[in-house]
């Protein structure tokens, strides 16, 4: 067998190539280079797609977190709770806009910010929560926002390993104030480049937002106030209109695949994320832990299978954010999965021979 990599996008380049390549003639005849009707035509559709009434196109993931905690007002003095176990652009959000993000750990069994551990970190400073879908699957939505309303808090959604995902049957991205979205080329979704997106039911918060990402201007050359370069460019706004019309196929064979490995791995030493009723995940990643990683992970390599990591250090551990004073032993469970996990390869072109063959290295191991 061939090696079989956790991610491998150019089998998905390759098969929508004509039409990627069509999509950007039409943006060079145009020169709609930033912004522009591409990029408006993308934010209509993946509206319609997440059921919100709103979608602003922005230049990355990071810079939608950015905006999304400006948007709502926080910053300086303010504290937002982000789960320990996440990639570090959740965090970084509240830190651009001059907040402070106090972590919470994850659930042993799911691996999604636990609400049983919120309330004892909130704080009269306290401004909103900020759930993650993570690895593609929803975290326990009703129980974060019975919170946030029992607390006044804004609840976002990091949304950006979840495009297409479903809570309880509806697609998330409209739950809280806003969601926020990832473009990077290795997403469910993933652009021709770097690219981002919010989502929200507030008319108020898509204004807002419309004008942050644009120099704080609404009329071209007026300056309302403080603001940001953070459009979507035009090519990347043509890539996701191609590329959207095939989510659905790819999350479904995402899902196919995950049924394979949940039915298929019968290794006691391998954990798997445990999927609770309500959730319907995309499986943006497909996380395992094992007492045994380094050994298991040089097993796997040693048979043509490479893993990734997601992720090796939790944020709290961070030398980023060692002003915080967070310490080795306060978040256990998070702690335990950033030591033991790794990712499966997890992309909708595998095929049956290839996953049935990580399937039995494993259960060899």
């Amino acid at each position: 067998m061939e090696k079989i990599n956790c991610l491998d996008l150019k089998e998905q380049h390759r098969s929508i190539k004509k039409e990627l390549f069509e999509a950007f003639e039409k943006v060079y005849e145009n020169t709609a280079f930033s912004g522009g009707p591409f990029v408006e035509e993308f934010e209509k559709a993946f509206a319609t797609y997440t059921g919100t009434k709103y979608v602003i196109g922005v230049n990355n993931g990071t810079s939608s977190l950015h905006l999304a905690m400006l948007a709502l007002g926080i910053g300086s003095g303010d504290e937002v709770i982000v789960p320990a176990n996440t990639f570090i652009a959740t965090a970084w959000g509240v830190s651009h806009a001059g907040a402070t993000p106090v972590f919470v750990d994850c659930d042993k069994d799911h691996w999604e910010i636990d609400p049983a551990k919120i309330e004892a970190k909130i704080t009269s400073k306290t401004k909103a929560i900020i759930g993650v879908h993570l690895y593609g699957m929803p975290f326990d939505i009703d129980a974060i926002k019975n919170i946030c309303v029992k607390h006044k808090l804004f609840l976002v959604e990091d949304a950006a390993q979840a495009q297409g995902a479903r809570y309880k049957g509806v697609t998330v991205g409209g739950f809280g104030e806003m969601a926020c979205f990832s473009f990077y080329p290795g997403k469910n979704l993933g652009a021709c480049g770097e690219a981002g997106a919010l989502s929200t039911n507030n008319e108020n918060y898509f204004k807002h937002l419309q004008s942050l990402r644009n120099h704080g201007c609404n009329v071209r050359y007026y300056h309302d106030e403080i603001g940001f370069n953070m459009r979507m460019g035009g090519l990347e706004g043509a890539s996701l209109n191609v590329k959207l019309n095939y989510l659905e196929g790819w999350n479904n064979r995402r899902r196919e695949i995950a049924k394979q490995y949940y039915n298929g791995i019968k290794n006691s030493k391998i954990k798997m994320q445990q999927q609770p009723a309500w959730a319907d995940s995309v499986f943006h990643l497909f996380v395992v832990t094992c007492d045994e990683k380094d050994k298991f992970v040089k097993y796997l390599q040693d048979n043509n299978v490479n893993p990734a990591f997601h992720y090796p250090v939790p944020c709290h551990l961070q030398k980023a954010y060692s002003h915080l004073g967070y310490k080795q032993g306060d978040f256990p469970n998070s702690e335990y999965l950033a030591a033991h996990c790794m990712s499966l390869p997890m992309y909708a072109e595998l095929s049956n021979e290839q996953v049935n063959y990580v399937i039995e290295t494993i259960n060899k191991f």
